[in-house]
């Protein structure tokens, strides 16, 4: 498999503290890949690792095929978590200074710079000075310039941080179409939806350690929690007939519909084809896992200690989505 990416028992200390341990990572190239976790998890970290900006006390790396991402510059567009623009240039001769470094001509960046910033909601503002710009104006600005150059991979840094829900979407739309382009792709990101909604592929770091990678389909058949969840189509259809079913643990009614568990073992195709037989459905569908519910799981089997619950709780409490894309 030929990598965009790839780490190899990587680890970062601080002084006394460890952000980052034993890290192995592949990213291939062409992958759309998640790199989710709690703040401060370790994800920027790993990041700036990647990137060269520090560098691990153990391990090793390689980006585009080179042993430092700074062999490989022109090819990467990176977006990082904190704001990375000089705050009194006018945004038009910001982005055309940061194309010139990735090597984009003249002639391209005065064809593409106007309808970029038009695709992104922000038209007509190249002449407005980067600090009189909100943050979500900023971080579009600032996505702007990693795709400026169409690289081969790009890395994303908490990309959607400081916008809005209709920023979010057409933010996400930009990503997918640089994916589609054939750019590689790892986003970092604490919101796990947003991880779930766009990407092929999730890496799970929690406290400096990965504690999950495989492919999004691959960890919704992992976690199947085998719920049904079911609106009759007359609501005031007797739940009865569903619970005596062989496959049926429980039934719950949530707000006008029901969350049917299913016991272990049992096939999810026919106890759906059992309940639309006993009840009429408006509308019927297997429950998919959320990666913060995979993520309780994960983390609730490493919880030995009463401090290490209250640490978890706390960790939990980052992963409330603002919103969905």
């Amino acid at each position: 498999m030929d990598a965009a990416i790839l780490l190899k028992g990587v680890t970062k200390t601080f002084g006394s503290t460890e952000a980052v341990r034993d890290l192995d990572l592949l990213v291939p190239r062409g992958g759309l890949y998640g790199f989710i976790g709690p703040n401060g998890a370790g994800k920027t970290t790993s990041i700036r690792m990647i990137m060269s900006i520090i560098f691990p006390n153990t391990g090793t790396l390689s980006v585009l095929g080179r042993p430092s991402a700074l062999d490989a510059k022109d090819r990467i567009g990176y977006l990082p978590e904190e704001r990375g623009v000089y705050r009194k240039m006018r945004v038009g001769a910001f982005l055309t200074y940061m194309g010139r470094l990735k090597g984009v001509s003249d002639a391209h960046l005065r064809a593409h710079i106007g309808p970029s910033l038009e695709r992104v909601g922000l038209p007509g503002i190249e002449r407005k000075r980067c600090e009189e710009l909100s943050k979500g104006m900023l971080q579009k600005v600032q996505f702007l310039v990693a795709i400026i150059h169409e690289p081969d991979l790009l890395i994303l840094d908490e990309p959607f941080s400081g916008l809005d829900p209709v920023s979010t979407r057409l933010v996400r739309d930009l990503i997918l179409e640089e994916h589609r382009r054939g750019a590689t792709v790892l986003l970092s990101t604490h919101v796990m939806p947003h991880a779930e909604e766009l990407c092929q592929h999730v890496v799970m770091i929690h406290r400096g350690r990965k504690v999950l990678d495989e492919p999004l389909a691959s960890i919704r058949r992992r976690y199947d929690p085998r719920t049904i969840r079911f609106e009759p189509l007359d609501p005031e259809s007797d739940p009865s007939p569903l619970q005596a079913l062989s496959e049926v643990e429980r039934v719950d009614r949530v707000d006008g519909s029901y969350e049917i568990a299913l016991i272990e073992g049992a096939d999810p195709g026919a106890a759906i084809r059992r309940v639309t037989a006993a009840i009429a459905p408006a509308r019927i569908e297997l429950s998919r896992p959320r990666l913060e519910e995979v993520f309780i799981r994960i983390v609730a089997d490493e919880t030995t200690s009463a401090e290490a619950e209250h640490q978890m709780k706390a960790d939990l409490r980052d992963l409330a989505a603002p919103g969905g894309l």
